[in-house]
Order: structure tokens, then C-alpha cells, then sequence
């Protein structure tokens, strides 16, 4: 006898956003969260990528300036230095090598200043570029979940870590092939550097560090463009909801549909009692006479033409004429009066003037029948 087997997926008698299944794009409420936590999408390569770059642009614009500025502060320190000896018989003071110290190291910083003032303020548009600006203090905020030992050697064992570390690998052998390919080139000058002065073999080895730092920052900026598309396909990944949350989170923007349902409902009510409180003070109800029911009423003091007071139809319209009949308010058949008023004018909406003419008389011949 042959055995059959019949696979059934189980995944089709689940309900719908069952299992927590992340598959929904994420809405720009929990975006707009996200980014009040500090969570964006950022390359931290990209930013240092461009500020290595600024970094070695401007020291190739600046080099020759700073170089003059240093070789000048040494000539001024070595004048300094032997005036002071002169004055306390060959010894310096404490005081004075102090204050010299202090001063060098504060001109010193004024010369180099331009260039991690360019590297800052590049890093800082990089930042702005990726992630626009919107400052928040949320992730400096301690969270206990960061210094506890289990979440942090989940994390240091997570799929992220493992990525980051084979990115550095990657970065570490790309960087390193740029360094050893670019020296490598050099050696012929870099073997000549010991019969140079020492002024131009500092400009040599400068003019080398700087092309080799523009060749890096090249290739670190392709990195960074890279990473940065990663980054944000993952937190596009991370930010996904299920079915159920966009739900939950549609229910608390707008209000539970079944609340507003009963809130409309109610309302519904409460317009039909006064509508219906108002049909006795009519003039008039002009009928189908099955379907539809009209109340007019004329009141100078409200509008100067006519105005429905009241409208319904099937079991409404019912209700409205069984209403007219025991306050004694005429009931008018006319069916296309009727259909015309029920679909073109509003509840408590003057009548339009075309239709002026047709019930003028039927007022009229309400009036005059009372008066008769």
C-alpha cells in the first residue's frame, strides 16, 4: 500500500500580524520617536571620513605657514632662553622656564588651531547632512540596560558586533594596502633623506604623509558613502513594524474605530430627537408618500425663504409623518418636491430658489385652508 503525506503550512491558519513578524515600513510617528531617543541612521565613517580629509587639505594649503611659524617660535624661545641665562648667570628659574613653557605651548596651539577647527566643523556637517539637526541629550541619559553584564555580552557577541568587526578588518587591509602601495613608491626618496638638509627632508617627509593622508581619506570617504547606505538599510530593517502595531498605533492617533462608531452613533441620536422635537412646529411635510418625508417650516426672523426642519426616509420618514399627523401639521404628497428637497437641501438649509414657486402655493393653500 502507498503512503501519501500531505504538508500543510501552519503559518495559514495564523491570524493576521501573528508571530510579531516585522514587515511593515515604519511610520513617520515612530520615526519621529526614534529620533527623539537619538536613534538615526549614521555612518560614524563618513563624518571621520570627511574630517581626515579637511584635516589634510588644509594642512597642504597651511604646511609652509605653520612650518615658518614653528621654525619661528624656536628661533624666538633659544633667544628667550639665552637672555634669561644671561640675567641669572647661567641658570633659568623655575618660574621663568615654567611661564616659557606655557606660552610655547599656547602659540603652538594658535598655529595648528585652523586645522582641527576645519576638521570639527566638516565632521559637524557630515553629521548635519546624514541626520539633519536636532540636537537631543536622550542618549547620554543612563539606562541601565548599558551597564548590565548580560545585555553587554549579548552585545558583544551580537550579528551588529560581528559586522562592525569585519568592517574594521576590511577598513584596516584597504587603509593599509593605500599606506604600504603609496611608500612603497617613495622609497627611492626616502633612502636619499640622509644626505638632504634637514629643512628639506622635513618637507619631503611632510609632502609624503600629507598625499598619502589625501590618498586615505579618498578611499575612506568611498567607505563611508558605503557604510552610510548600509546604515540606513539597517535601521530602515530595525524600525519595521508588525501588522498589529501599525494598528495599535493608527487606534491611538485617530481613536478606537469602534469608540468613534459609538460616539457617531450617539450623536446620530441625539440630532434625530431634536429633528424630530422640531417636527411639530412645522408648516408643512411634503412626502413620497413611502419612501421620503420633508418638514418645512417659514419663519421670517430665521430665513427669508422656507427651511427643512426635519427629513428622513423609509422608517424615518414614517416617523416624521405619524409625528405631523398627531401635532395636526399638514402632510402634502408630492413626489418629486419630496425627492428634490430630501437629496438638495441640508437639514436646517433654506430651500433653493427654484423650487420658490412650487412651495409658495402649497403654503398658500395651507393657509387659506385655515383661514377658510
Amino acid at each position: 500500500m502507498t503512503e501519501s503525506l500531505l504538508y500543510l503550512n501552519l503559518q495559514l491558519f495564523a491570524k493576521e500580524g501573528a508571530g510579531g513578524e516585522k514587515t511593515e515600513p515604519a511610520t513617520e510617528k515612530k520615526l519621529s520617536d526614534a529620533r527623539k531617543e537619538g536613534q538615526v541612521a549614521k555612518s560614524k565613517e563618513l563624518g571621520q571620513a570627511f574630517a581626515l580629509l579637511a584635516l589634510f587639505i588644509v594642512l597642504k594649503i597651511w604646511v609652509g605657514s605653520i612650518g615658518r611659524n614653528f621654525l619661528g617660535t624656536f628661533n624666538a624661545n633659544y633667544t628667550k632662553m639665552k637672555e634669561m641665562t644671561t640675567l641669572v648667570e647661567g641658570q633659568i628659574s623655575v618660574h621663568d622656564f615654567c611661564r616659557l613653557i606655557n606660552s610655547n605651548i599656547l602659540t603652538m596651539a594658535l598655529i595648528v588651531a585652523p586645522v582641527f577647527i576645519a576638521a570639527v566643523l566638516v565632521a559637524i556637517i557630515a553629521d548635519v547632512f546624514q541626520v539633519k539637526w536636532q540636537p537631543t541629550a536622550k542618549p547620554l541619559q543612563p539606562k541601565f540596560s548599558k551597564i548590565n553584564p548580560i545585555s553587554g555580552f549579548k552585545r558583544i557577541f551580537s550579528k551588529e558586533k560581528l559586522i562592525d568587526l569585519l568592517k574594521s578588518l576590511l577598513k584596516l587591509f584597504v587603509l593599509g594596502y593605500m599606506a604600504y602601495s603609496t611608500i612603497r613608491g617613495e622609497f627611492a626618496v626616502l633612502f636619499s633623506l640622509f644626505d638632504m638638509e634637514l629643512i628639506s627632508a622635513i618637507r619631503v617627509i611632510g609632502d609624503i604623509a600629507i598625499n598619502l593622508g589625501l590618498k586615505i581619506s579618498a578611499v575612506y570617504i568611498v567607505i563611508g558613502f558605503a557604510d552610510y547606505g548600509y546604515q540606513k538599510w539597517k535601521f530602515a530593517e530595525d524600525m519595521k513594524m508588525t501588522k498589529q502595531e501599525v494598528k495599535d498605533e493608527w487606534k491611538n492617533a485617530e481613536g478606537d474605530p469602534a469608540v468613534k462608531g459609538k460616539q457617531k452613533q450617539r450623536m446620530q441620536e441625539a440630532s434625530r430627537r431634536r429633528m424630530m422635537q422640531a417636527v411639530p412646529s412645522a408648516d408643512v411635510v411634503i412626502t413620497n408618500p413611502t419612501h421620503f418625508a420633508v418638514a418645512i417650516k417659514y419663519d421670517v426672523n430665521i430665513f427669508d425663504a422656507p427651511y427643512v426642519v426635519a427629513k428622513g426616509e423609509d422608517f424615518l420618514a414614517a416617523r416624521i409623518k405619524d409625528r405631523a399627523a398627531e401635532a395636526g401639521v399638514e402632510i402634502v404628497e408630492n413626489k418629486p418636491l419630496a425627492r428634490m428637497l430630501y437629496y438638495n437641501v441640508d437639514l436646517g438649509s433654506p430651500i433653493p430658489p427654484e423650487l420658490y414657486q412650487t412651495v409658495a402655493e402649497i403654503l398658500a393653500a395651507i393657509y387659506n385652508a385655515r383661514v377658510g
